[in-house]
């Protein structure tokens, strides 16, 4: 099947009138003890609620700059707008791709893909399909995620994972999939779920990764100190909801 990119569905932002309202970015030293990377820079915030208007994506990209988090997800109808606001920052921004369930076509997933990219995406978050990972349908999900990778040309991908859903084996096996589809980073969890990520999730994951995958921790991660205990179990970045916790610890 061939893919044309959808350049007609790019949203036109005022870039100056965005970038008038940023003030200047300043940066916060909280490290973890004997990392030499600030805690602020392994750190993604994520705007997840369906709600969110324009304006509040707006203010969590102008506290993303002024913090100096690493990245910003955002769902695609946002992505241009993020990508105005931090077009001269440190700060990337990574498209959320078939949130939250995971479960629509992967073909559906690929365009979401090309469209972010066309919108301004440097990243994608991608949600895998649960469903195929209980069924052990081990081929759909290599071709699946073999088609993400394909279609973010080169960008990193983060294939996300639902913890709170999945046996330790079918952890596993997704993860070695995920490996075997040379991705970049496994995410444990969407955010969604109520359940949260401990230290014991990220050393299994850790564990079954090796040492080269990213590993993103998602979920109840509130303070420096429980982004801290991940970090220490082995993930390298943490997904959070609010900054400003991280701010000044």
């Amino acid at each position: 099947m061939q893919w044309r990119r959808p350049g007609s569905y790019r949203m036109r932002c005022n870039c100056r009138t965005l970038k008038a309202r940023l003030p200047p970015r300043r940066t916060f030293p909280c490290r973890v003890p004997d990392d030499p990377v600030p805690l602020i820079r392994r750190i993604d915030l994520i705007s997840l609620r369906p709600d969110a208007s324009r304006a509040e994506v707006e203010h969590l990209c102008i506290e993303a700059r002024e913090q100096g988090c690493l990245a910003i997800c955002v769902p695609g109808s946002r992505v241009s707008v993020a990508a105005a606001l931090l077009e001269e920052s440190r700060v990337k921004v990574s498209a959320l791709i078939g949130f939250p369930f995971g479960n629509c076509d992967a073909d559906v997933k690929r365009y979401e893909i090309e469209a972010a990219i066309d919108a301004g995406a440097q990243e994608f978050d991608a949600v895998l399909n649960l469903g195929w990972i209980r069924d052990g349908s081990d081929r759909s999900i290599l071709r699946e995620l073999r088609d993400l990778r394909e279609a973010a040309e080169e960008r990193p991908v983060k294939a996300v994972l639902e913890f709170g859903l999945l046996t330790s084996d079918e952890i596993r096996r997704a993860t070695a999939l995920i490996l075997e589809a040379e991705l970049q980073f496994v995410v444990t969890a969407t955010g969604c779920a109520a359940r949260p990520t401990t230290p014991a999730d990220v050393a299994l994951l850790r564990e079954t990764a090796g040492p080269d995958l990213g590993i993103k921790a998602v979920g109840s991660i509130h303070s420096p100190a429980d982004a801290r205990l991940l970090v220490e179990a082995g993930a390298n970045r943490v997904g959070v909801f609010q900054l400003a916790p991280f701010a000044e610890a």
